[in-house]
């Protein structure tokens, strides 16, 4: 078995945390330092990411996800976000190629417009289904770096999304996608892993 092979199985979703584990910025910004190579959308890298570690503020999050105890109990709460606006980084974000003339201003400009008619053509509801996928590709890459720097996460869904960007102060523009804790997990409250589709019915293969 690859290594990779061993990370993939080894990561759960922690349903408890130890207590008095605290991780430092220093720590997350390794773990960052990966996750900036996940795949994105003509390079625009939608996913913005807010770490919460203060525990007041951990604990008002707490109860926008409805006294979930994980909250509390987590080395630190991570919000993702995405980007509905991020065409309009294209530009900028592309620039580096045109200085080092990997791209010529034709290339660039036509390479600026197409993807500007992309996003506004198909408008807002693509847009926002645009950010929501990035950042789920980006969020899978932090779970995973998370977990080979010997972190412990979990991704949520079950809180008030409006009352986290208002504790927040999130910009309407940033779609949250996901909630993620992280953290040492409390292996003895861990339950067995859930029911895996085998192979045959999770893939169709035409021929």
């Amino acid at each position: 078995m690859t290594e990779f092979s061993s990370l993939v199985k080894a990561r759960r979703s922690a349903s408890n945390f130890l207590p008095d584990h605290p991780i430092t910025k220093e720590e997350l910004d390794e773990i960052f330092g990966l996750v900036k190579f996940a795949p994105t959308a003509f390079n625009l890298q939608h996913a913005h990411y807010v770490v919460i570690t203060n525990p007041e503020v951990k604990e008002k999050i707490r109860t926008a996800a409805y006294g979930q105890y994980k909250v509390h109990s987590s080395s630190a709460v991570i919000i993702v976000t995405g980007d509905t606006k991020a065409y309009r980084e294209a530009a900028k974000i592309n620039e580096g190629l045109l200085m080092l003339g990997i791209l010529n201003k034709q290339e660039y400009d036509h390479e600026i417009e197409d993807i500007t008619s992309l996003y506004t053509s198909r408008g807002e509801v693509f847009q926002k289904d645009e950010a929501i996928r990035n950042a789920s590709l980006s969020a899978m890459m932090f779970m995973l770096a998370a977990k080979d720097k010997g972190w412990d996460t979990c991704p949520m869904i079950g809180f008030d999304q409006q009352a986290v960007k208002e504790i927040l102060n999130i910009s309407p523009e940033q779609e949250v996608v996901m909630m993620i804790t992280i953290g040492k997990e409390k292996v003895s409250s861990r339950r067995p892993r859930g029911y895996r589709k085998p192979v045959a019915e999770l893939v169709s293969y035409i021929e």
